[in-house]
């Protein structure tokens, strides 16, 4: 069994400390959720057990076998620019995956330029290599994930790609290369809610080990089986899911906390002893001072992150928010909005999801003002104070200081009780201790950041929330508390998310963008119009929008759906004319393996031996059947 070892690990960066000896096993199977707080090096770990980082000092922390592989996905696009999606794709260490990429690269300049000799026999090398390498379950498998993750057009360049593509090829790379340990961060953002769902099949099915972090509460729940959670510097350990998690937390806690409280009991009795005047005449009373002494250095040893309290007044709002009546918009002749109306109301909770570029954001820009319609009318109540909390953080100065930064908004801060508290009190309930308030803004974590836009949204009371993919970068701590206030929150709330958990918590009434100006209206939960429309096609092209915060993303968003593949090449169609008969001789020898092994009494090696040939059988069955479906979609 491959495992993956790490031994004291310890990481400061400047007076920060990010890891405090940390130590912990991956098993093969295991399927690991990371969470933490924003800032507590969540990604750094990532980046640490991938070798692109390392801890303190020179003394070895993390251990493996020689062959043990890891596969990273990281938040940020690290693929080389002027790749083609075939060479990007196929850039894993396995040398399968190297004569695969080969036959791939083949194949497209056979369908390209068929009539070329040379380009003939480069296909028959690659063919010949296949076959050599028994490399087609491998095949198989990568256009299965390909086709899953919306993949078709592997001539194009990386640097033609879409921020959105690129992460989907990023992990078509990590996941076709099958390693032994995945290492995935945030991998459902710009995933389609289909594609999600099958990726929460296919990591509980993964042959290796898991480790990723992720805001979506859903997809942890449902893939996990062991949570790590950093704070403080530590690592605590939890069995189970997300939801096994969250009580075993609260139990944990509460534990720590009378604990604490006995230590505190216990102390003020042996002040209370040592202040009669207690002296060190004999062994028995220098024995009880020490540990007195011991017991002041061990009290409040319990570190709790706290809550991300939102306690910020709101403004009065009239019953005129926002309307949109006849809006027409148009990028490059691509149609967003056709004749739309639309009404915003004092408590509305609307949720937008939807096609990718379809102007899910576009629409945010125009409700916010920053877009002027083509047609129509956009009215904007007297009385309406409006946040627009973007995709992407708007002009941070990184060599201005925190506090610096929230000031421009406001010196002090209305509570919902009428009380005023300062600026720096509220980067306190924001989860910033008073010691990184003078920390420049280059130095915070890209969460910490989030984190302090959204602070300095909120202090400026306002009365109508505008939210693109909030769920982006935020901890799920500080998600939760979001929730929470958007509950009670006075005002109007519009939303474009991918995010099921969120939408479920926060939206009451969807709008579901399909293109070409075709906007959907739906009431309920994003959770009941997906089930309400599993067999749908339209359910298949909800994606979530990319990083676009202007003018000029409106624009972006105007680029033309790649086009989808529309037939089988020449190889696939000799592939789908024996692969009924390929899936019944497996079939077969798995029933026949099946009635020896009913036949074998006590002979346990024998058993054991039937039973792992009929386990791979199953897998060359599963693979072939999922090959079937693929295939048979073009047919």
């Amino acid at each position: 069994m491959k495992e993956l070892k790490v031994s004291e690990l310890t990481k400061t960066y400047g007076e920060k400390t990010l890891f405090d000896q940390l130590s912990f096993l991956i098993h093969e199977k295991d399927r690991i959720g990371l969470i933490g707080v924003n800032g507590t090096g969540k990604s750094s770990l990532l980046r640490i057990l991938a070798g692109l980082d390392r801890g303190d000092g020179d003394r070895q922390t993390v251990f493996a076998a020689q062959d043990y592989r890891i596969g990273f996905l990281a938040q940020d696009n690290q693929l080389q620019e002027e790749l083609s999606v075939v060479d990007a794709v196929f850039q894993g260490t396995s040398p399968l995956i190297r004569v695969v990429r080969d036959y791939e690269k083949a194949l497209i300049a056979l369908e390209n330029n068929g009539l070329d000799q040379q380009t003939q026999r480069n296909y028959q090398l690659a063919e010949e290599a296949m076959n050599k390498a028994d490399a087609w379950n491998t095949d198989t498998t990568a256009k299965i994930i390909l086709q899953k993750l919306g993949i078709s057009e592997l001539e194009k360049k990386v640097s033609e790609l879409s921020g959105g593509q690129k992460k989907r090829v990023a992990m078509a790379q990590v996941l076709i290369d099958e390693p032994d340990l995945l290492l995935l961060d945030e991998p459902t953002n710009h995933l389609d809610y289909d594609a999600i769902q099958w990726l929460e099949g296919y990591l509980k099915n993964y042959r290796g080990a898991l480790l990723m972090v992720t805001h979506d509460r859903y997809f942890l729940d449902r893939v996990v089986n062991r949570i790590f959670e950093l704070s403080f510097g530590k690592l605590h350990e939890y069995q189970g899911n997300y939801e096994t998690y969250l009580h075993a937390r609260a139990e944990r806690e509460r534990v720590e906390e009378t604990q604490e409280d006995k230590r505190k009991q216990l102390y003020k009795h042996e002040l209370a002893w040592i202040r009669t005047g207690a002296k060190a005449r004999t062994t028995k009373q220098q024995a009880r001072i020490d540990r007195f002494d011991d017991l002041k250095e061990n009290l409040h040893q319990v570190k709790r992150n706290g809550e991300v309290a939102i306690d910020v007044a709101t403004t009065r709002l009239g019953k005129q928010v926002l309307e949109l009546k006849d809006a027409s918009f148009q990028i490059e002749n691509k149609t967003i909005l056709s004749h739309f109306d639309l009404l915003i109301q004092s408590r509305e909770r609307l949720g937008i999801t939807g096609e990718n570029g379809a102007g899910k954001s576009t629409l945010l820009n125009i409700l916010a003002g920053r877009l002027p319609l083509e047609e129509g009318e956009r009215t904007m109540g007297v009385t309406v104070k409006m946040a627009y909390y973007t995709q992407t953080i708007e002009a941070m100065n990184p060599d201005q200081r925190m506090i610096a930064y929230l000031q421009e908004a406001a010196e002090e801060v209305q509570k919902v009780d009428g009380s005023q508290v300062s600026v720096a009190e509220m980067l306190e309930q924001f989860l910033f201790p008073r010691s990184m308030h003078g920390t420049k803004i280059g130095k915070l974590s890209g969460g910490e950041k989030r984190r302090l836009f959204l602070l300095k949204l909120l202090i400026g009371q306002p009365n109508v929330l505008l939210l693109d993919e909030p769920t982006n970068d935020l901890d799920i701590d500080t998600l939760t508390i979001l929730e929470n206030y958007l509950e009670t929150f006075p005002g109007a709330v519009i939303t474009v998310s991918h995010d099921r958990y969120f939408l479920d918590k926060v939206a009451q009434k969807l709008l579901i963008f399909e293109g070409n100006g075709k906007i959907k209206s739906y009431f309920g939960s994003i959770n009941e119009y997906l089930a309400a429309n599993t067999n749908k096609a339209s359910s298949s092209v909800l994606e979530p929008k990319e990083t676009k915060t202007d003018s000029h993303s409106a624009e972006s968003e105007a680029t033309a759906a790649a086009p989808v593949k529309k037939k089988l090449s020449y190889m696939e169609q000799k592939e789908w004319a024996t692969i009924e008969d390929d899936i019944a001789a497996l079939e077969e020898k798995a029933a026949a393996l099946t009635e020896e092994m009913n036949h074998q009494g006590a002979d346990f090696t024998k058993l054991q031996k039937l039973q792992q040939e009929i386990s791979e059988v199953e897998t060359q069955l599963a693979e072939k059947m999922d090959r079937w479906e693929y295939l048979s979609e073009f047919v």
